[in-house]
Formats: structure tokens, C-alpha cells, sequence
């Protein structure tokens, strides 16, 4: 009960720091992880050790499936190459050059247990970078690079990890070690693709508005278990699940649903978000427990490094591919890659910048066999670079942008003002088909004023005038789908005039 007591009260100062991060606008994940990590210095604190497997199911399994619900497959396809090098390349090269460091400063650490750590501090997280992302203004192709990258990221960094951790446990492994790990990928994006057509057609069946928020948070965390549990990467499975229930789901569930769904979504988000950045900062207390007083400064120092090197090594590798592009395009062309858009060095920095490491960093950490060679260092070292790159980069983040005047580039906007042009288009076109003088008055009501109950004589009147708005809805939403299915206008777009469409649905309802 004391425990719970406590969880509370840290659930009241995190929604105070929110507010406070929104005043000072500040990203609140930095000003959550500061305040956890000040908390967890006061005497008389409880210690809350993350449990590993459930702080991944609990923390980062509805935020990677919100994310990834989102999601923009045209984006995605479009930029796909900066994505996949800072997915699979800027993964690899911070893990090796951390590798590499923490085994110069500590020689008597194993080269397994030094990969193991460089894999656990290089993914940047998916729940930092969305929290962030989401209150700042950036050019939109941008924003596509840095989600999608955090969307992905961690399942490169956990292959290396488990590799790297059988490695250093005495168990040794082959290529077909590797071979089996890309065969789970691949396996992971296939159930989750099943798993999508079968949950999508059950949620059908389920006309119950609260039972079907419950399906689906259970199949959120099912799925992560199933795939964990099978040996299949949780993280692949969950992603590709959501993306292509996405599309499943088009068209096909009502508003009804859709809006209450959508408001419980958003709000266990944000408590999951809140409560996760500040236990990490409240770990800082079992982590310092753990070490004696000299060798807790030598630690530090390490961690320092490592902090010091997940940076810079970001940075190197962000001016290299911005390098790399511009020389492609001046002398072979742009092509298929840089394309039409050559990163700028203002937007690599941003991108570079943007490295907040989050909850799978520690769960990871806390996650090697207690017997593991410098498992406190490693810990440590975990802690640092998270809470490091979250007050650090955090929230000088905001400042920097503005410094280098980056803005959102309106494409979106634009996409959804051209979606709003067609979908008016095809209401004139069925009003204008239409004589009676239910007709007209709707004709007023897209075009001139908004209605009110005075305009409807009778209820036979008010019922003749909602059957058309709901045929011209209909339509509508018809038209607002095959958009989207060809590429006329991306998810961020389609989802905004959705929101519209399905308000719209439920007035008429």
C-alpha cells in the first residue's frame, strides 16, 4: 500500500511538471526525467527497480503501437533511405565506437559485455521522440525521418544486444545465430501482419464501445508477449500489427467508436508517458546504492564518456550522410536518392540533436542476468546517457531550432486543404443533384452559415436533412479513403479531416 501511496503521489508532481514543461515550454519528458532523478536524492524515497519485461510491455508497447497506428507508409517509402542508415547504420556505429571506448577506459571489461552496452545506449527512444516532436514545428519530412527511426531503431540495437549478451555468458554463436535472428525479424512482420486481418475482424463483431477499448489494450499487450514469449522481436511484430491495421481499418470503423477510442488512447499515453520518464529518473537511487563511493566517481567519469560519445558519434554520422547526399547530387544526379529534397546542414543538426534515449535503454540494462560482467557499470552508464540526453538535448532542442529558423514546411496543411476542396466538391455535386428544399438549406450550410434548430420546421424535416448529410458523408469518407490509398495525401492529413468527418457523423447520428 506504501508503494502504491507513493505512485500517486509521483502521478500528481508528473502531471504538475507537465503543466509547469507547457508554461516554461519545455518538452516534458526532460522536465519529468530531472524532477524524478531530484525526487530520488530526497531522504526516505522508495526505491522502484524497473522489472524489465513488464516495464516494456506496460511502458512501450501502447506508445510504439500509437506511433506506429499513425504512421505514414507514403512518408515512409518516400524517405526511406535516411530512415534505414540511421536505423541500421547509426545504430551499428554508435554501439561499436561505445564499445570501443568503455573497453579502453576499462580493459578487464569483455568485449561482449562493452557491444552489449553500446547496443543498449544507441537506439534514441520512440516515446522521447514523440512527446518531443509533437510540440515543436519542424518541417514535416523531418518529422517523418525521426519517428520512423524511432519507430524501428530498437530492434536493431536488441539484436546485437542478445547476441552480445549470449556471447558474454559463455554460450557462443555462429552464423546461424545471425541467420536465425534475421529469420525472426521476418517472422515478427508476418504474425504481425496476420494478427492484424484476424484482430481487426474480430473487433468487427464487437459493438460495445467500452468492450472494445479493452480488446484492444489486450491485444496491444498480448501481442507483445506472444512475440516475446515465441522468440520473435516484440517490437517488429507490434509496429508492423499497427501499421497494417491502419489500413485494415479503414473506412470500416465507425465514429461512434473511433472518437471515445481515440480520447482513452490518448490519455493512457500520456499517463504511461508521464509515469516511465519519471522512474527513470528515480532509478538513479537503486543504480547509486549498488556502488561504493570511489568507484561510483569512476563510474561516473565512464558514464560521462559514454554520454559524451553517443552524441558526437550521432552528429558524425548525420553531416556524413548530409556530405554524402550533396556530393551524390551534385555529381551523379539526384535520382531516386537524395531525390527532390538534399538534407540542409541546419536539418541535419536538428536530426542529429535529435537523440533522446528513453525507458528501453534502462529495461534493457536492467535486463542482463545478474551475474553479468559490470552489470553496475553498465547500469550506470545506461542511466546517464538516458537522463543526459533527455535534459541535454531536451531542452536545448526548442532553442536550437529557432536559432537556425526552422519551421513547418505546411504540407500537411496544404494536403489537407486540397482534401477539403475535393471532399466540398463531391457534397455540392450531391446537393446540386438534389431539388428539394432540404437540399438548399444544406446548400447554406456547407457554403454560408451554419444552421440552427429554428431552421428545421419539423422533425420530419430535421430527419430529411440528416439522410442527406449522411449520404454526403458517406461519400466523403469514400473519397477521403481512396486518397489516401493512392497517395494524394498522407496519414497525418487523412487523419485530421477523419476527426472532422467522424464529428460531423455523430451530430448526424
Amino acid at each position: 500500500m506504501h508503494d502504491f501511496e507513493w505512485l500517486l503521489v509521483l502521478l500528481v508532481c508528473a502531471v504538475a511538471l507537465t503543466g509547469l514543461a507547457r508554461r516554461l515550454k519545455l518538452p516534458f519528458p526532460s522536465l519529468l526525467a530531472l524532477g524524478g532523478t531530484a525526487i530520488a536524492l530526497l531522504p526516505n524515497t522508495p526505491e522502484f527497480t524497473l522489472d524489465p519485461q513488464l516495464t516494456l510491455a506496460l511502458f512501450v508497447a501502447p506508445v510504439l503501437l500509437d506511433a506506429a497506428y499513425d504512421t505514414s507508409l507514403r512518408d515512409l517509402k518516400r524517405f526511406w533511405v535516411p530512415v534505414m542508415c540511421l536505423v541500421v547504420i547509426a545504430v551499428g556505429i554508435t554501439t561499436f565506437a561505445v564499445a570501443w571506448l568503455v573497453h579502453a577506459l576499462v580493459p578487464a571489461m569483455p568485449w561482449a559485455a562493452a557491444i552489449a552496452l553500446g547496443a543498449i545506449v544507441s537506439p534514441p527512444d520512440a516515446a522521447a521522440a514523440s512527446a518531443i516532436l509533437k510540440q515543436l514545428r519542424i518541417p514535416h519530412r523531418m518529422v517523418v525521418v525521426l519517428e520512423g527511426e524511432s519507430l524501428l531503431n530498437d530492434a536493431t540495437a536488441l539484436i546485437i544486444y542478445r547476441l552480445a549478451v549470449t556471447a558474454a555468458m559463455g554460450t557462443t554463436f555462429t552464423t546461424g545465430s545471425i541467420a536465425f535472428e534475421t529469420l525472426a525479424i521476418i517472422g515478427s512482420a508476418l504474425v504481425g501482419f496476420l494478427l492484424a486481418h484476424v484482430t481487426m475482424r474480430v473487433l468487427k463483431i464487437i459493438t460495445d464501445v467500452s468492450s472494445a477499448i479493452v480488446i484492444q489494450f489486450v491485444t496491444t499487450f498480448g501481442i507483445w508477449i506472444l512475440a516475446d514469449e515465441i522468440g520473435l522481436s516484440a517490437i517488429v511484430t507490434l509496429v508492423t500489427f499497427a501499421i497494417t491495421a491502419s489500413r485494415v481499418n479503414l473506412g470500416v470503423t465507425p465514429a461512434r467508436m473511433r472518437l471515445p477510442a481515440y480520447a482513452v488512447w490518448e490519455t493512457v499515453v500520456f499517463v504511461l508517458n508521464v509515469l516511465a520518464f519519471v522512474l527513470i529518473g528515480l532509478q538513479l537511487g537503486p543504480i547509486f546504492s549498488s556502488l561504493e563511493g570511489p568507484q561510483r566517481m569512476e563510474y561516473l567519469r565512464i558514464a560521462a564518456a559514454v554520454l559524451g560519445a553517443v552524441v558526437l558519434v550521432r552528429l558524425a554520422w548525420v553531416f556524413t550522410y548530409n556530405r554524402a547526399a550533396i556530393i551524390k547530387k551534385h555529381f551523379f544526379g539526384a535520382g531516386s536518392w537524395p531525390g527532390s529534397y538534399v538534407p540542409t546542414l541546419g536539418g541535419s543538426l536538428v536530426i542529429s540533436w535529435c537523440g533522446m534515449r528513453g525507458i528501453v535503454t534502462l529495461a534493457a540494462a536492467y535486463a542482463l542476468p545478474p551475474k553479468f560482467p559490470f552489470r553496475e557499470l553498465i547500469l550506470l552508464c545506461a542511466f546517464c546517457v538516458v537522463v543526459g540526453t533527455l535534459i541535454v538535448q531536451g531542452m536545448t532542442l526548442r532553442p536550437l531550432i529557432r536559432l537556425l529558423g526552422l519551421r513547418d514546411d505546411g504540407s500537411v496543411d496544404e494536403e489537407v486543404r486540397a482534401a477539403h476542396a475535393t471532399l466540398a466538391k463531391i457534397a455540392a455535386e450531391i446537393i446540386d443533384g438534389d431539388k428539394s428544399p432540404t437540399a438548399h438549406l444544406l446548400h447554406d450550410e456547407f457554403v454560408t452559415h451554419h444552421p440552427t434548430e429554428a431552421d428545421a420546421a419539423t422533425d420530419s424535416a430535421r430527419d430529411a436533412r440528416n439522410k442527406l448529410r449522411a449520404k454526403i458523408l458517406s461519400a466523403q469518407r469514400q473519397a477521403l479513403v481512396r486518397m489516401l490509398e493512392t497517395a494524394e495525401i498522407g496519414d497525418d492529413a487523412f487523419h485530421q479531416i477523419e476527426e472532422r468527418l467522424d464529428w460531423s457523423e455523430v451530430n448526424v447520428r
